[in-house]
């Protein structure tokens, strides 16, 4: 992988690096509005206040669509429709990624791909070896994720310390992870499939395709299409965060017009306004002016592609609102409940897979594919800051917690495997910190 550092004097190279550094600051707040979220849920959780707080929870809420009725708990929206938001945002980035990003080149692809295999494989294995012929066998996806908001938050708090092509390659390792952990769930945890429903989404499927194919650019008809195809996925019985995915994929990924035209349409519009300037006259008075700052504004929107705008407008919606919803609702773990019975089969794989496979599967993965020749490690990046990237890796939590309510339907083996799920989480947090802050050699050229 070319090493992602901006050359100085190198002004696109250097905006480029900028906008990555407002993602970071801003995956670092998320993170942080989780964590008070997930803190706040096990408050309420194991205080008196918990009747009131699983009570509200389980409030139905719903609406008629024709004959059709959809009647749903508030956890299950936030798990069904809000988190099908999340994971429309996780496919944005993933198609982005695959188009300009560390996923769109064999080369900038490879190491994060085969990194985010072992990541995957090896903790998978390690709870199935830990769990074979038990009940919770199932639970093998749950230790699979990282969570790249506590993840990438980790990184941000050592500055400096860290190596730009690290930064990038746990982004792209955590992309390519919620690849796998889609697959994971599409496949392997959808316990019934009713086809009629299967079938019925692919009109709005082929029609999301048809819009982009015209070249249908405003956001609102594609999200109320995609609003068919999540119902129809969610009756289908695959879960509706698929549809999220997918939808994803079919929003337009260019712009109606170039930034270099609409630079030559807004200076024309520049001068229209230059000339039609009367000093001292009301702002309302300048209609010209004001329907030329006007074409401005609209050319300026064709100008960024649907996909990129979407993205910057939900992201912040999914990290500050979505993810802390879900954590309000998943993590609140009655942990009286969960330690009454000792630690079983279910939560030390979980915990083993989490703390000890990821990195075992990162750095492995890494290491063979470079002993072969296939890859090369990052420029400025070494041995040391791979293992810390594997331990910040085993921090699972948001979507070992998804995966952990579709693979368990037993209360108490669900409640102890989210405290796996938490407990591994910190613990692969504070030792990836802590490696990468002592052990592993800081980044000289950053420190300059």
């Amino acid at each position: 992988m070319a090493d992602m550092r901006p050359p100085r004097g190198s002004g696109a190279i250097r905006r480029a690096a900028d906008s990555f550094s407002a993602f970071m600051q801003q995956e670092t707040s998320g993170a942080l509005v989780l964590l008070a979220a997930t803190v706040t849920a096990l408050a309420l959780a194991n205080t008196s206040l918990n009747p009131a707080y699983e009570a509200f929870w389980h409030e139905h809420a719903g609406f008629f669509l024709l004959d059709m009725k959809l009647d749903q708990s508030l956890a299950h929206w936030v798990d069904d429709a809000l988190m099908a938001l999340f994971f429309f945002v996780v496919g944005l980035e993933i198609k982005r990624e695959f188009i300009v990003g560390e996923l769109s080149s064999v080369r900038g692809a490879a190491l994060p791909v085969v990194a985010a295999l072992g990541g995957m494989l090896v903790p998978a294995g390690i709870y199935a070896l830990v769990n074979s012929g038990g009940a919770a066998a199932r639970g093998w996806g749950v230790p699979m994720a990282t969570d790249i908001a506590f993840a990438l938050g980790v990184l941000a708090l050592l500055g400096s310390r860290i190596p730009t092509g690290l930064r990038v390659f746990l982004s792209a390792l955590a992309i390519a992870d919620d690849i796998g952990a889609i697959i994971v769930i599409a496949l392997f945890y959808t316990e019934r499939i009713a086809t009629s429903w299967l079938l019925l989404a692919l009109v709005p499927l082929l029609l999301l395709v048809v819009m982009n194919r015209m070249g249908i650019d405003q956001p609102t008809w594609y999200f109320v299409v995609a609003g068919a195809l999540w119902f129809c996925v969610l009756n289908s019985g695959i879960h509706a965060t698929i549809a999220g995915v997918v939808a994803a994929f079919a929003i337009p990924a260019t712009a109606r017009i170039s930034p270099i035209a609409f630079s030559k349409f807004a200076r024309t519009q520049l001068e229209v306004i230059e000339q039609a300037d009367v000093p001292g006259a009301h702002t309302l008075e300048d209609y010209d002016q004001q329907y030329a700052a006007l074409r401005i504004k609209d050319a300026a929107i064709t100008s960024t592609a649907p996909l990129q705008r979407l993205e910057i407008a939900l992201h912040p919606l999914t990290a500050f609102a979505v993810l802390p919803l879900f954590a309000l609702v998943n993590a609140g773990i009655r942990l009286v409940d969960a330690s009454g019975g000792g630690v079983h089969a279910w939560g030390m794989g979980v915990f083993l897979g989490l703390v000890v496979g990821k990195p075992l599967g990162v750095v492995g993965a890494s290491w063979l594919a470079v002993r072969l020749g296939v890859v090369s490690l990052p420029s400025g990046v070494t041995w040391r800051h791979l293992v810390g990237a594997g331990l910040l890796a085993g921090i699972g939590f948001t979507m070992s917690l998804f995966v952990a309510n579709l693979a368990f339907r037993t209360q108490g083996v669900q409640t102890e495997a989210k405290v796996a799920i938490l407990a591994a989480s910190v613990v692969a947090g504070v030792l990836g910190y802590l490696w990468l802050r002592y052990v592993a050699p800081p980044d000289a050229e950053a420190a300059v």
